[in-house]
């Protein structure tokens, strides 16, 4: 009979204890699992939600806020950057280096979706996933001339039950969180497909038809009195709300998604210098910045919720060499038969680590199910609330470290067990048990 059959034999002998021993074990191994694998698709998915586009154009202030807000549309934006800013990519100086440029409006919101103005172009010219195009389920994409058109993304529109020609009124964010102001309806003209990326969570409209928003001139209107410090009301001021030519001094634009020439890369890499050189904003790149956040933000978070799967880890595999330990008094009898019988202590010695080494695996094996397993269950809330896509077939590479360290803590933990085995006096305890 092998070594690995009496070891396995002695731990089936003491059923209940050996199986509480492995699940205490499975327990951590499930932890470090969840840990890992969370934080690698997050990190994944924070970086692809990014890409699409080279730079981020927004008003002055904090990089960081800027990309949130703008990808991941979290928190409030920090300014607006006048209308014919934009246009400096479109037919102005900036022109030659952009290959697209994508102007959003943020702060309006709808049964706690977020509303984004912007321009057919998104759709068009954008990106997502290392180049994948967008794709619609339903319908298709807006038109320019259709000012009160929508797109939803595939989540916002089943959690709030949009369907095709529906519509919804966006209205202002106010700093509680609720939005105010109701504006005119949007109409549903295209539900996105699912993109993995924060886009599934917004509702898009016409940029055109958001300045044209009753809201929206009202704001404007009171910005260029309180500017000009009169205290009149501008009469005329809706009636040039529903203008065609809508003065641009009204128009002002959240950021702008940049797509740089990859013909010309001097050009492209002079951009960013050349905004961020001037007075009225600034250029980020979104890439480089999630890769700072998570570097010393998220990643010293991970390494710590890591250490701590870790120490459970540990604290399981003391308490493999507790229950093993405790267990050596009643099997002295059975190692004195083992050695009387021939076996070496060295034998014994070996068959108490593999005991510790089976226990430690078992638990590890029923504990990357276990973690893999509560990351399926979690999937459908982690996507609905957060709109990043997990499954539990996601698998990390380090998790491979985790069976040659699962070997070497069982190694550790029984050697003192081992130890016992290998001193227990034959003489003694085979008169003991007469």
């Amino acid at each position: 009979m092998s070594l690995w059959k009496v070891a396995w034999r002695s731990i089936a002998q003491r059923a209940l204890s050996s199986a509480l021993t492995a699940f205490s074990m499975g327990l951590g191994i499930a932890l470090v699992v969840a840990v890992l694998v969370i934080h690698g698709v997050v990190h994944q998915s924070f970086e692809r939600g990014s890409q699409g586009y080279d730079l981020i154009v927004g008003a002055k202030g904090g990089q960081l806020q800027l990309v949130l807000n703008t990808v991941f549309y979290l928190g409030q934006p920090i300014e607006n950057i006048p209308y014919d800013f934009y246009e400096e990519f479109i037919v102005g100086r900036f022109e030659p280096a952009v290959e697209a440029a994508v102007p959003v409006c943020m702060g309006h919101a709808y049964k706690g979706a977020p509303v984004v103005a912007t321009v057919p172009e998104m759709f068009e010219k954008l990106t997502y996933l290392d180049g994948r195009e967008y794709a619609f389920a339903e319908g298709s994409n807006f038109e320019q001339h259709n000012f009160y058109a929508a797109v939803a993304g595939a989540t916002a529109a089943r959690k709030i039950g949009l369907k095709l020609g529906g519509t919804f009124q966006p209205g202002v964010v106010a700093p509680d969180g609720h939005a105010d102001h109701e504006d005119v309806p949007f109409e549903v003209v295209g539900i996105l497909e699912p993109t993995g990326t924060p886009n599934d969570n917004v509702l898009f409209i016409n940029m055109e038809g958001f300045f044209r928003c009753p809201a929206h001139a009202m704001e404007a209107s009171s910005a260029k009195q309180l500017l000009e410090g009169g205290n009149h009301r501008d009469e005329t001021h809706e009636h040039d709300a529903d203008d065609h030519h809508h003065d641009h001094i009204h128009k002002e634009v959240t950021a702008i998604l940049v797509c740089t020439r990859a013909d010309r890369p001097q050009l492209a890499m002079s951009l960013r210098e050349v905004i961020n050189e001037g007075q009225v904003a600034q250029a980020v790149q979104p890439t480089r910045v999630i890769a700072d956040f998570f570097q010393n933000v998220v990643g010293n978070l991970q390494l710590l919720l890591l250490m701590l799967a870790v120490l459970v880890v540990v604290v399981a595999g003391i308490g493999i060499m507790v229950s093993i330990y405790n267990s050596m008094s009643d099997r002295r009898h059975e190692i004195a038969v083992m050695r009387a019988l021939g076996a070496g202590r060295t034998t014994v010695m070996a068959i108490i680590l593999m005991e510790s080494i089976l226990l430690s695996l078992g638990g590890g094996l029923l504990g990357v199910v276990l973690g893999h397993g509560l990351i399926a269950a979690l999937s459908p809330t982690i996507v609905e609330q957060t709109g990043v896509m997990v499954s539990a077939l996601h698998f990390q590479w380090v998790e491979l470290v985790l069976i040659p360290g699962l070997i070497v803590l069982a190694t550790l933990v029984g050697y003192l067990p081992a130890a016992a085995a290998y001193r227990t006096d034959v003489a003694k305890s085979l008169t003991a048990a007469q």
